[in-house]
């Protein structure tokens, strides 16, 4: 089967955060948060393309490199293309937090951006992705 075209919907995307600005902790903490910060085009279209009840990864940068949580998309206003509005809750923490190595030694992520674009901010994956990041 060929590997699914860019522009195919995401399933659901990664979050990148620098814990030591907002963490999943401090996710957990607020319950709800708007996504915000956002600059680089190719993360905002991201951003734009989430809807009410999209599935999330919160991924810490930095030292970390590590999917650490989950969450849901709760609200989406796109009516700035620059910038848009997205609301999401807490989901939970992840058993066993995974990797970037962990990610990158895995066959489901040879094509993915997270391994190709490791500064993208806001990382689509498939469902076959999110399925192992949340069942590792």
């Amino acid at each position: 089967m060929p590997p699914v075209a860019e522009s195919a919907a995401a399933f659901a995307f990664l979050l990148k955060t620098e814990p030591s600005v907002y963490s999943f902790a401090d996710l957990q903490r607020d319950k709800e948060t708007i996504w915000d910060g956002v600059t680089n085009p190719a993360a905002v279209k991201n951003l734009r393309e989430m809807s009410p009840g999209t599935k999330l990864v919160i991924y810490h940068t930095g030292d970390e490199k590590t999917a650490i949580g989950t969450a849901t998309v709760v609200s989406v206003d796109a009516s700035d293309p620059k910038v848009p509005v997205v609301r999401i809750k807490v989901g939970k923490r992840l058993h066993k937090p995974v990797t970037l190595a962990e990610c990158k030694a895995e066959a489901v992520f040879a094509d993915s951006r997270l391994v190709r674009e490791g500064r993208l901010s806001v990382v689509p994956l498939d469902a076959k992705q999110y399925a192992w990041v949340v069942g590792k």
